[in-house]
């Protein structure tokens, strides 16, 4: 067995009444009586402090508005079906070493939830984007998108139990004010609206369901196992779809090889350790704050512009500032204060 060495301020702590306990296999970590996994505790360490949900907040924020070009590349070359279904099933691929000895976390209480993870979280959305961003403008997908904590409280409020209070409002509208502003800037891709538009609009009703499931009942298990066990039930359709596809010929397409290596590297980052992470956020943090990622993506589209050689002027720097006032009103702790009562009887 391989012995762990526990940073310092971990070893004080484990004096003041962490246990250690052997097993052929992990350390784990008993906490009030409760087992952890090494790795999660760590996360949970980690993720409680302010300064490392801000850093992994926009961490997937990098990561998913990077996204947006991977998935176009994709498209050049494979339909919007195939794109998704690549993404999905790479994705199963990746966690399927690891199903083996976690089908036994699934029981009658979290199938329900791991399903709504697996579906609403990850598959339908990846087919709604990638239909979507055939037809509509990057930027119009991004405002749509930020669409996200607005269904999350809503739903949260309805079915969940969850309370409104002035400072959610707030905070969600003056983020959402400063994503339309910062992907607006007087441009006329709001003339692009289509039907289409309603596919990624549902995508983030989708994850708001998601994001309210993971938060509410799915406290007992970990984000990776989560995000695992999600892709467990979706994998097979998507590997099923693509054994009857027709493939682009790369005789023909001669970056076919190359954009299929984008749609695996979108996998991997944008789908698999993006999730990961934020499957966690949401354990860890307030559910708005964790959701509001999608008003920085806009931010990482600026700063991506600048590298590329564009100009960020004051507009840019205020709508940013408003983005970010927009967030910590979110993240903020939870006071005493008159709250909306949830919208559903107990």
């Amino acid at each position: 067995m391989t012995l762990l060495l526990w940073p310092p301020n971990l070893l004080k702590e484990s004096k003041q009444g962490l246990k250690f306990k052997n097993s052929k296999k992990i350390v784990l970590i008993y906490l009030q009586d409760k087992p952890f996994h090494l790795e999660c505790y760590l996360m949970e360490k980690f993720l409680k402090r302010k300064s490392w949900q801000w850093l992994a907040l926009f961490v997937l924020a990098l990561v998913w508005g990077s996204s947006f070009i991977l998935m176009k590349r994709g498209l050049s070359s494979f339909s919007s079906s195939q794109v998704a279904s690549i993404r999905i099933f790479a994705s199963f691929m990746f966690f399927s070493p690891f199903f083996f000895k976690n089908l036994h976390l699934i029981n009658r209480k979290n199938l329900r939830s791991l399903l709504i993870v697996g579906f609403l979280g990850s598959a339908i959305p990846a087919f709604l984007f990638t239909k979507a961003q055939t037809v509509i403008d990057s930027s119009l997908a991004g405002i749509l998108n930020s669409l996200t904590p607005m269904f999350t409280l809503l739903i949260g409020w309805m079915f969940y139990k969850s309370t409104i209070n002035i400072r959610k409002i707030s905070g969600i509208l003056l983020g959402l004010t400063g994503a339309v502003g910062l992907i607006y800037r007087g441009s006329d891709i709001f003339n692009s609206i289509d039907i289409h538009s309603l596919l990624i609009i549902f995508a983030t009703v989708c994850y708001g369901i998601t994001a309210n499931e993971i938060k509410n009942n799915l406290k007992e298990m970990d984000g990776v196992k989560i995000t695992m066990l999600g892709f467990l039930f979706t994998g097979p359709f998507a590997g099923i779809y693509l054994v009857f596809s027709k493939f682009p010929d790369a005789g023909i397409d001669k970056s076919v090889y190359t954009n299929l290596g984008y749609i695996l590297i979108l996998a991997l980052f944008g789908t698999v350790l993006a999730l990961i992470l934020f499957n966690n956020l949401i354990k860890h943090t307030p559910l708005l704050f964790s959701v509001s990622v999608t008003y920085l993506i806009p931010v990482i589209a600026i700063m991506w512009g600048f590298i590329d050689g564009e100009v960020i002027t004051f507009a840019h720097l205020m709508w940013m500032g408003i983005i970010l006032l927009g967030v910590f009103l979110v993240n903020k702790s939870d006071r005493a204060k008159p709250s909306v009562p949830h919208g559903r009887d107990s």
